[in-house]
């Protein structure tokens, strides 16, 4: 069981990764080989123990032909089949039976249908990611340079505060440092975001943040909890007189991590908010919710994601759960 998670582990890249002589290693023993050889469509990637290279290269020729497994003593070849289309070969030489090459035949291709998912997994991500950094908001960075254009004469000092704020959001939102930050980081943007507007409605927000201390350097996908926010303050808060209050909490759950952005505006059916995290409500105008439950659950698994509770005239309170330690998940 040891070594057949090592093997998934050694081609996490794929068949031209890095991890494929270790691979090709831990076969060898799993199978007690004299020697294994993982191969593409093209030619040998990996050789392990014993293998008469121009041997196997022809081999190869032949399996991939046949798309069936193929014997040449002392050698044989069984073909890699990763969902639907051919990836390669596995060769190996020894006293190893029919049984125990499709077996192995079944590990790799099975661990290569999971690197490739991962990989897909990252793609979406990453695409999803440059979306939602070509939604921020026009309509807030125009009312944030109005705000601070407002306070230039009657308070410049502040002025020149809520302008170092402005840039600050700015380099965080389009920062390219990768896919991940901290929740700590995350933070420190909402924080930024939200005196910036709270100098737009002249001090009306009321604002409070708290947050449990182990929660703050866990890695969380970069840009989750800001659109959160902002559409806190523009559902929640801009179109309603008087003072809105917006809530940011995280905390631990066991092993997870839970993020609330919790205000006291206007609220939405139930069904609303359903069709608005699926994508299919057109003209919803809730800036990226749900591209940041796609995004929670492209690298998390369906399990995990943001959840809106709300009713008419009763708020919204929106939950981001995510483990606090995931593999592969780093700042």
């Amino acid at each position: 069981m040891r070594l057949t998670r090592q093997i998934g582990e050694a081609l996490a890249d794929g068949l031209s990764g890095k991890g494929v002589q270790v691979a090709a290693r831990r076969l060898a023993r799993l199978l007690d080989a004299e020697g294994v050889a993982l191969a593409d469509c093209d030619r040998l990637l990996a050789v392990a123990g014993s293998i008469d290279s121009e041997a196997a290269q022809g081999l190869l020729v032949e399996t991939l032909d046949l798309l069936s497994p193929v014997t040449a003593p002392p050698l044989r070849a069984a073909p890699l089949v990763v969902s639907g289309d051919l990836a390669g070969c596995l060769l190996v030489s020894g006293d190893v039976g029919d049984a125990e090459l499709a077996e192995a035949a079944h590990l790799v291709a099975t661990a290569l249908d999971h690197a490739d998912l991962d990989r897909s997994r990252e793609r979406i991500a990453a695409a999803d990611l440059r979306t939602l950094r070509a939604q921020i908001s026009p309509h807030f960075m125009h009312n944030a340079l109005a705000a601070i254009s407002a306070h230039t004469r009657t308070d410049p000092e502040r002025a020149r505060e809520l302008l170092t704020d402005f840039s600050d959001y700015l380099r965080y939102s389009f920062a390219n440092t990768g896919d991940y930050a901290t929740v700590a980081d995350e933070l420190q943007a909402v924080q930024t975001y939200l005196e910036l507007q709270r100098a737009r409605f002249d001090d009306r927000l009321d604002i409070t943040v708290r947050i449990a201390p182990e929660v703050l350097p866990v890695p969380i996908p970069f840009l989750v909890v800001q659109p959160i926010v902002e559409n806190a303050v523009r559902h929640g808060f801009e179109s309603r007189p008087g003072i809105g209050h917006i809530a940011v909490r995280g905390f631990s759950e066991g092993a997870l991590c839970v993020i609330e952005v919790e205000d006291d505006g206007a609220g939405m059916e139930p069904d609303d908010a359903k069709a608005i995290l699926t994508g299919s409500r057109e003209g919803a105008g809730r800036i990226g919710l749900a591209n940041v439950d796609r995004r929670l659950r492209a690298v998390y698994g369906p399990e995990y994601g943001l959840w809106l509770d709300t009713a008419p005239g009763a708020g919204t309170k929106a939950t981001v759960r995510i483990p606090r330690y995931a593999r592969g998940v780093h700042p």
